[in-house]
């Protein structure tokens, strides 16, 4: 029989993206535990691009930069994709998603530590349960010259 996983151990990363970075909301089980800031979408250039949408596994990491923290395996063309504390994409990402406890802009947010402490600390626990996942989406949205009629009383 396949080792399938639960749906306790999985993440999910919805995202919205803008021109000068992609803001996110990471659900468990439905439920939100924070949001996320990346690099805009360049075509999973490496280093100037958030990576693409897909189904990721997660491991534990340790650095000396930002101790205990996430990896995100298994994303073609890319290494060392990180979960790890950051508040402005532009400025301090090349690739990897920082959690955030409060969104302020694009690509931008703040108490960036304490989220990355909770998902840590939710992946750890689950871990041995099997495999734990990142499962990356995004709200798919109309062109809004595509918007006709009484809908376009909505923008």
């Amino acid at each position: 029989m396949k080792n399938r996983t639960k749906p306790s151990n999985e993440l999910i990363l919805m995202r919205e993206y803008f021109p000068r970075g992609t803001n996110g909301t990471i659900t468990h089980k439905g439920r939100l535990l924070c949001y996320t800031i990346e690099l805009p979408w360049l075509n999973n250039e490496p280093q100037r691009s958030c990576i693409p949408e897909g189904i990721y596994p997660l491991a534990l990491r340790f650095s000396h930069q930002y101790k205990d923290h996430l990896l995100v395996t298994g994303v073609t063309g890319r290494s060392y994709i990180l979960l790890h504390p950051a508040n402005n994409a532009m400025a301090e990402l090349r690739g990897c998603i920082a959690p955030v406890t409060l969104l302020t802009g694009e690509g931008m947010g703040s108490f960036s530590r304490k989220a990355c402490r909770l998902l840590y600390n939710l992946v750890s626990k689950h871990l041995q349960d099997g495999p734990f996942l990142l499962t990356i989406k995004s709200k798919k949205h109309d062109h809004p010259t595509k918007i006709h009629g009484a809908n376009a009383a909505l923008l």
